[in-house]
Order: structure tokens, then C-alpha cells, then sequence
């Protein structure tokens, strides 16, 4: 058998592993049975999606739909929103000083620093959840969203930096240069000329960062204490001893679709600019 005869069934076999999932996920969002199954087909559905829109009425007349809280599903939903919202703009504050330091700062310690800066994203989920339950036990805060702002922020704040970093090492030092020699002060020059060059990359940064705060799972898991989030009421659902509700399903799906439409839409963005040069 040719080398590239097996290279293209291992990448065939790569994709069936990836994705047969989520295709399998996809079909079971629209059988009318819970469990979710592919292989025990009860007719096509959509109940499993417009559970979240449709009157209290029919959901209490199904007998899966009606054990689910819907409220509180919204509201952990809004939880991620609200953590996200205040994860994005710490992580990119803080991944904006690490790349500047690392990329502007010449020195023998820069390699330290380096690993200082990025093991929290080494670091086990588990371990930063706990340390942040910890650390502000001791100071008197409670467990809440506010704990789990703290624990996200200590790892999410290394991708944007490592984003960052790519950005500033492209740009040349003596256009800075340039602005301080002609009277700019360090912040204008910053304002003026720095921060216009990083505009693409902190849009690309905070994208990734808010990703990576509505997704988490096992940090949120040990610094929430009584509030709920999107991913930990998701994982809630999924260890029901009877089968997790096909909602998760549906939720799944239409996370897919989102991705994949922006995905699209920046492909084809991308496409008419190429155009227009």
C-alpha cells in the first residue's frame, strides 16, 4: 500500500472520529425520545427546540419536558453572559501588558516570565477553581460570579496574550521609535500608532477569550458555589441517572450552526477583500 494511500485513510479516519459525533448528536436533537437515540427512531421532532420559546402548557403536558427548569436554564445562560462579560475585557487588559512586556522588554528574564505568564493555562482546571475558592474564602468573599470572574480571568488572560504577542512582533519598533523622537509621549504613541496596528488581533483575542469563558467547565465547576453558569448547568443535565434530555441536543446543534454560519461569513468577508485589492 502507498504511502499516500494511508496517509488519506488515517485523515478519513481522523474526520470519522471527529465528526461522527456531532452528526450522531445532530440526528438524535430530532428523534422524540429520551434518552437521545439514532438507532431507536420514535418520528422526527423539534420539540426538543422549541422548548425554549414554546407556552408552559405543552411543556407541562410532556412528560421529559416538564422536569426540566427552563428559568433557571436561562438564567444560567445569562450567568455566562454576565461572567463573559466582565472575563473579556480583564483578560485583554492583562494579555495586552503581558505581550507588550514580553515583546518590548529586553532582558535575561524574559524566559522566566514567559512560563510564569502562561502556566495558568498549564495549570489543571481544578486547581484554579480551588485556589480562587481559596484565596478569596480567606478575604471574605463568597463563592459566586464573582469568584468565577477571578479564576477565569487567571488562565483565559493567556490566549489573548499569546495572540497578541504574534501581533507586536510583526510591527516595527521604529515606528514607535519614529513618534517618541518627533515629541509623542509614550501613551500617544501607544493610542496613536500601537493600538490601530493590534485592532484586528484584539477583536480575533476577544473572540477567543469569550469562547473559552462560555465553554468552561471545571474551573467554573469548584469557584461558583451556589450560582450556575451555561456549561456546568449543561453538565448538571448530562449526569442525569436516567439519560441526559435531548435538549442538550438541541443546544449543541445550534451551537454548530452558529459556528459554522460565522465561520462562513468571515470566509466570505475575507473573500470580498481580497477582491477589492
Amino acid at each position: 500500500m502507498k504511502s499516500d494511500r494511508i496517509l488519506s485513510l488515517y485523515t478519513w479516519a481522523f474526520l470519522a472520529f471527529m465528526f461522527a459525533p456531532l452528526l450522531l448528536m445532530i440526528v438524535a436533537s430530532f428523534n422524540n425520545i429520551s434518552p437521545p437515540s439514532v438507532t431507536d427512531w420514535h418520528g422526527f421532532t423539534t420539540k426538543w427546540y422549541s422548548f425554549f420559546w414554546m407556552d408552559q402548557s405543552q411543556i407541562a403536558a410532556d412528560p421529559v419536558l416538564r422536569t426540566l427548569d427552563r428559568g433557571r436554564f436561562i438564567g444560567c445562560f445569562g450567568n455566562s453572559l454576565v461572567v463573559a462579560a466582565a472575563v473579556v475585557p480583564l483578560s485583554l487588559l492583562l494579555g495586552l501588558a503581558g505581550a507588550i512586556m514580553l515583546t518590548r522588554w529586553s532582558s535575561k528574564a524574559n524566559g522566566i516570565l514567559w512560563w510564569v505568564l502562561l502556566s495558568p493555562i498549564l495549570a489543571p482546571g481544578v486547581v484554579l477553581g480551588l485556589s480562587a475558592l481559596v484565596f478569596w474564602a480567606r478575604l471574605g468573599v463568597g463563592a459566586g460570579l464573582f469568584t468565577i470572574v477571578m479564576a477565569q480571568v487567571t488562565f483565559i488572560a493567556g490566549y489573548p496574550m499569546l495572540v497578541l504577542m504574534a501581533r507586536l512582533q510583526r510591527q516595527p519598533i521604529e515606528l514607535e521609535e519614529a513618534a517618541r523622537d518627533l515629541g509623542a509621549s509614550p501613551l500617544r504613541s501607544f493610542l496613536r500608532i500601537t493600538l490601530p496596528f493590534l485592532a484586528p488581533a484584539l477583536f480575533s483575542a476577544a473572540v477567543v477569550a469569550f469562547l473559552a469563558s462560555m465553554e468552561n467547565y471545571n474551573t467554573t465547576m469548584f469557584a461558583k458555589g451556589g450560582s450556575c453558569t451555561f456549561a456546568t448547568e449543561i453538565g448538571a443535565m448530562a449526569r442525569n441517572p436516567n439519560g441526559h434530555p435531548p435538549v442538550i441536543n438541541a443546544v449543541g446543534t445550534a451551537i454548530i450552526l452558529i459556528t459554522v454560519a460565522a465561520a462562513l461569513a468571515h470566509a466570505l468577508m475575507k473573500r470580498r477583500e481580497e477582491k477589492r485589492k
